[in-house]
């Protein structure tokens, strides 16, 4: 059994280290790809002459290089402090309009830089290392598996689109924490997966969803076996302090994050959250909104309004619905498995969100991509999600050229379509197959200490 553990951890360390030096070269690619929008000459103001000519064109647009102009960034003010938003949604200040975490990793990104290449040359070294621990994470939980991650198409588009990256190592390492560190009591690895997932949420918000699932698999207790899935196999038992306090570990993260900007800078902190409120769901979003139900208005002022309002409401509706819906597949599965999926439920969770929420971008698929590596789901189905994913990261990108240009948009539009019916289609099945997927790849053995745990009295 020794021997048999250790070379199942050593294949996870191989794996690990493969997947990591494959992300290395792959983050060069990425890298360069989107440094043909930037470099002299510059205008007054640092902006590459260059990017607004090809961005849409040569398809190497990045939200970090156009954010160096609006946000106070290439005046290297320090993000929400001084900041706030007009009652037209216009950000002000140093107010940008994701979560404090990001927008410090913005203006650390910054730091030096007079220009919008120099911006993103220091903003890919700074994000760098999170996408190669991902990797390694990935390798260690699900062995050559990884690779997808690491040499995937969604890497070299959207490793340096945006600050997805950190974000998505938090979601990774909170899995990782659960699976691998079995040295520790159940309690403790859910008290430090429940923190990385408050990490998370100031950084991008949506890890935070997966606090839920992580709190029922603490309370339920994990089963006394080595992976494989046994009815009769006897459990830990309930742990009620144990899920209250990784709910409170989750909750105190978060509040000791925002807390200070929140004191210092209150309008520049509440803008972040007031801009994603007010954002519409039109051209930009990618989403199923806005290209199915939109053209079931009327055109003109009086239809647009009524359109957005429809979306205001039933968007938050139906992913709260799609919320409570895979919390409830992953009880009724709970039995089969003695403890509960909550890896699978996540990323149901995540698929809901990605589904119904007004705003669907591109690099969102960063988000996704770990639990095709973590879960076992039908590789033609992974595949044809890349293929969507590959059309709309393009085809959205040539479409906005097209229309800016007055050429025809016809094939550019139909891109997108597919991309965005591809990926949405592809996401309902995705809600249901990560609930009852099985892990996939390397599943350590926990040896009998890691399993003692304290019931509560």
């Amino acid at each position: 059994m020794a021997t048999a553990v250790a070379r199942t951890r050593g294949a996870g360390r191989a794996a690990a280290v493969a997947a990591l030096l494959a992300c290395a070269v792959t983050l060069i690619f990425a890298y360069l790809n989107k440094a043909r929008c930037a470099g002299a000459p510059f205008d007054e103001d640092g902006r590459s002459l260059v990017f607004d000519r090809v961005k849409d064109a040569e398809v190497c647009y990045s939200d970090i290089q156009f954010l160096w102009l609006g946000r106070g960034i290439d005046e290297h003010l320090f993000p929400y402090i001084s900041g706030g938003i007009t009652p037209d949604g216009t950000l002000t200040g140093g107010a940008v309009e994701y979560p404090v975490l990001s927008g410090l990793l913005m203006w650390l990104g910054a730091a030096g830089a007079n220009d919008d290449a120099a911006f993103l040359l220091h903003s890919a070294l700074l994000l760098a290392p999170f996408a190669l621990l991902t990797a390694w994470m990935l390798g260690r939980m699900s062995g050559a598996v990884a690779l997808l991650w690491s040499v995937g198409p969604p890497l070299v588009l959207y490793a340096f689109h945006n600050w997805e990256l950190p974000v998505v190592c938090t979601a990774v390492g909170a899995v990782y924490v659960v699976t691998v560190l079995t040295r520790y009591s159940l309690r403790t690895r859910g008290i430090m997966a429940a923190i990385l997932l408050g990490i998370g949420f100031c950084l991008k918000l949506y890890p935070g969803i997966f606090v839920l699932p992580l709190l029922l698999y603490v309370l339920l207790g994990e089963p006394d076996f080595d992976g494989e899935s046994h009815a009769d196999v006897p459990r830990r038992g309930y742990d009620p302090l144990g899920a209250l306090a990784a709910a409170g570990a989750a909750l105190a993260t978060v509040v000791a994050i925002n807390l200070p900007f929140a004191l210092l800078g209150y309008d520049g902190w509440r803008a972040s959250f007031t801009f994603q409120q007010m954002r519409q769901a039109d051209i930009t979003t990618n989403s199923i909104w806005y290209w199915g139900l939109r053209p079931m208005f009327a055109a003109g002022d009086g239809g647009e309004a009524s359109f957005q309002e429809v979306v205001s409401a039933a968007s938050p509706i139906l992913v709260v619905a799609s919320f409570v819906l895979a919390m409830w597949l992953g009880w009724k599965r709970f039995p089969a498995l003695s403890s509960y999926p909550w890896v699978g439920v996540s990323g149901a969770m995540l698929c809901g969100f990605l589904l119904f929420h007004k705003v669907h971008s591109p690099q969102y698929t960063l988000w996704v991509l770990p639990f095709f590596v973590l879960l076992e789901v039908p590789w033609s189905a992974i595949g044809a999600y890349l293929l969507a994913d590959l059309a709309l990261g393009i085809g959205v990108f040539r479409y906005f050229y097209a229309l800016g240009s007055g050429t025809a948009a016809d094939l550019d539009e139909k891109l997108v379509q597919i991309g965005v019916w591809g990926r949405a289609i592809l996401l309902v099945f995705f809600f249901f197959a990560f609930v009852r997927a099985r892990p996939r790849g390397y599943r350590p053995m926990v040896s009998p200490p890691a399993r003692v745990l304290v019931p509560a009295r």
